[in-house]
Formats: C-alpha cells, sequence, structure tokens
C-alpha cells in the first residue's frame, strides 16, 4: 500500500496574525467572499477588513447562519456569486470553517480559514461536517484537498474561554495513541493510504509538546496572554494534531468518544473532553503501561479534562452497565475507526476498558 500525507499549503500563526490576512490572501484571488457569525463578524470584521484593503484584496461580507447544513451553503454560495467572488475566507468555530470548506469546494475556489478558538483539531483538514437545519449530523464531505491557508491569531484564541483551549488538549492527547496503533495495524488512513513516518513523529511531537507546554499554556490563557506556552499549544492542537490524525489515522479513542454521544448525559461535553476519557480508554483497552497511563492522568488532572465517569456526567445508578454496554457497542459499530486498532476488538472488551479506567480515574483522583 501506498504512504500518503497531507496538510493545508500555508499554515500562519502568530500574535495579531489576523492583520496579515491580506498580503496572504492576495497570493490566491484578489476579491474575497468572507463569512463570519454575528459575535465573530464583530470581533474581527475591521481587521480583515482593512487587511484586504491594504493590499488592494476587494472583501465581501456575509452574516452565517450558524448551521452548516446544505440550505445554509447553498444560500451562501448565491450571495458569493452576486459579487463574483474569487475566493473564501471562513471565521469562527468549527461550524463557520466547515460551512466556508463546503463553498470553495463547490464553487472551486481557494479558502482561507481563520479560527478564533482552538479546540480542535479540525480546521487543518479536508473535511466538513454536515448537519440538517435542525442541527442533527447528516454526512461528512471529504475534499480532494486541504484549505489553501490557515490563520492562527493566537491573540483572539488567548482570549477565548481557556475550557476550549483544554478542550483543544483533550482532542490533541489522543492523536499520537491513535496514529501508532493505525502505523502498527498499516491501517488506511483519511490521507488514503499507510502513515508516513512523519505524520507519525508530528503526532508524537504533539504529545510531547502537550506534556511541556499544556499547564503553562491554561494559566496564561486563564490571565488572557499569549505566552510561548500557549503559542506551542495552539500549533500542537491545530497543526501537529491535524496532520497527526488525518495523516496517520483514527482508533480507539475518537470511536469510544463517538460511542458516548449515545448517552444525553454526556452532550454538555466538548468533543475533546470526550476524546480525552477515550484515550484512556483506549491505553487501557491496548494495555499500556503503568507509567503510560499514568502519565496520561497526571496531564488530564493538570489541565482540567474528565478521568471518570462521574465528571463525563455518568451516574453509577443501577442502570450504569447498560449504558456503558451501549457506548460500548456504539464504539464498534461497522465502520468505526476502532476497527484500526491493531488487534480485533469488541463491545465486551470496550465495555471491561471504560469501567477499568474508570476505576483507574477515581484511584488518581484519590
Amino acid at each position: 500500500m501506498l504512504k500518503v500525507i497531507q496538510s493545508p499549503s500555508k499554515y500562519i500563526q502568530g500574535a495579531n496574525a489576523l492583520q496579515s490576512i491580506g498580503q496572504y490572501a492576495k497570493m490566491l484571488a484578489n476579491n474575497y467572499f468572507v463569512i463570519a457569525d454575528d459575535f465573530v463578524m464583530k470581533l474581527a470584521g475591521d481587521t480583515v477588513g482593512s487587511s484586504l484593503k491594504q493590499h488592494d484584496v476587494e472583501g465581501h461580507f456575509a452574516l452565517f447562519g450558524g448551521e452548516c447544513s446544505h440550505k445554509e451553503i447553498n444560500r451562501l454560495i448565491e450571495e458569493l456569486k452576486k459579487h463574483g467572488c474569487k475566493g473564501v475566507i471562513g471565521i469562527g468555530g468549527g461550524k463557520t470553517l466547515d460551512t466556508a470548506k463546503a463553498i470553495a469546494f463547490y464553487q472551486k475556489l481557494p479558502v482561507l480559514v481563520v479560527p478564533t478558538i482552538a479546540s480542535t483539531d479540525a480546521p487543518t483538514s479536508a473535511l466538513s461536517v454536515i448537519y440538517s437545519e435542525e442541527g442533527e449530523f447528516e454526512e461528512y464531505l471529504m475534499y480532494p484537498t486541504n484549505p489553501d491557508m490557515v490563520v492562527m491569531d493566537t491573540a483572539i484564541i488567548a482570549k477565548a474561554p481557556v475550557r476550549l483551549l483544554v478542550a483543544g488538549m483533550g482532542d490533541a492527547l489522543s492523536t499520537y495513541f491513535e496514529a501508532q496503533a493505525c502505523y502498527d495495524a498499516h491501517a488506511v488512513s483519511m490521507a488514503g493510504g499507510e502513515s508516513t513516518l512523519a505524520a507519525v513523529t508530528l503526532a508524537r511531537l504533539c504529545y510531547e509538546t502537550l506534556l511541556e507546554e499544556g499547564y503553562k499554556a491554561k494559566l496564561a490563557v486563564e490571565a488572557g496572554v499569549a505566552t510561548t506556552a500557549v503559542e506551542r499549544i495552539v500549533e500542537a492542537n491545530t497543526y501537529l494534531s491535524g496532520i497527526g490524525f488525518e495523516s496517520s489515522g483514527l482508533a480507539a479513542a475518537h470511536a469510544i468518544h463517538n460511542g458516548f454521544t449515545v448517552l444525553e448525559e454526556c452532550h454538555h461535553l466538548y468533543h475533546g473532553e470526550k476524546v480525552a476519557f477515550g484515550t484512556l480508554t483506549q491505553l487501557v483497552l491496548q494495555n499500556s503501561s503503568s507509567e503510560q497511563i499514568e502519565t496520561v492522568l497526571d496531564f488530564c488532572l493538570q489541565v482540567g479534562l474528565p478521568v471518570t465517569l462521574k465528571e463525563m456526567g455518568v451516574k453509577a445508578d443501577d442502570k450504569l452497565e447498560e449504558k456503558i454496554m451501549a457506548v460500548a457497542k456504539a464504539s464498534c459499530a461497522e465502520g468505526e475507526t476502532i476497527h484500526n486498532m491493531p488487534f480485533k476488538v469488541t463491545p465486551e472488551q470496550v465495555f471491561a476498558a471504560i469501567l477499568a479506567a474508570d476505576r483507574l480515574g477515581q484511584a488518581w483522583l484519590k
């Protein structure tokens, strides 16, 4: 099988990076359709408009309605066509960025994505998650290429709620362990081939960066400032994790995350918070060393990621085993990424691993 790695053409990060977006946008087009929701437009619209104007690039701004649905994508495409725009810029959270990617894909235009938070590794990826108008998941829209540019303004990201940055660390925490499992299994990644050494090495660097910089970055963001540690964690959460997962693959941690979505009591959690517990469960499932598990537990406690079912909102009542078996079965559904593990996994094994991970977390909290 061929080995494949993919990434955005350009990744730009730093404090006040948004002030330079016109300089980079001009490399690809001279007339952009810019989308953001109302809050982000008020936060960043003037900065983007000023930078585009400074570099003789036209910008036509439109408010994103809030849901990455086919109806919203088509509505915005019609508005883009009226202005004859030759490129797309999306600014904001995941649904805004996914909508910008979709518009650009359907219109065969370059796209720049500007995340205002670092809560997942999705911005660099070649996919969008499409929902119904009511917010229910419909499909993954896969693209032949990644975004042309990703611009991370760490001055803006440092002002976002600290829980979002920590959730990003939870998402990134799984990257190395899932990448290594896929590498060992010779699994096919989302890039369409086996993982390269480069992708696995980036995934490992992601993990090492989290351990070294995560707690310092959390404290800095609590103070609303972007330090070197924050810069490194933003890169780990977004770029290192993004390339690591897309070009190496997902395994048990994300499948177990998906399993937990069947429990209504977990709906309040961010993606990365569920993934963090999924990572702990994967380590139990693959019987990682006590030292490895304790390192992950210690990191989660330091930054504030859940390590027990109670912290996830799952009560220890007479229906607990029934609930966890439902999670385990959903985790092992046909087509789930848990089947990228280098050994056969059954719902019974996942059930046991979840309960054992919970006990490890309880013991560590004591």
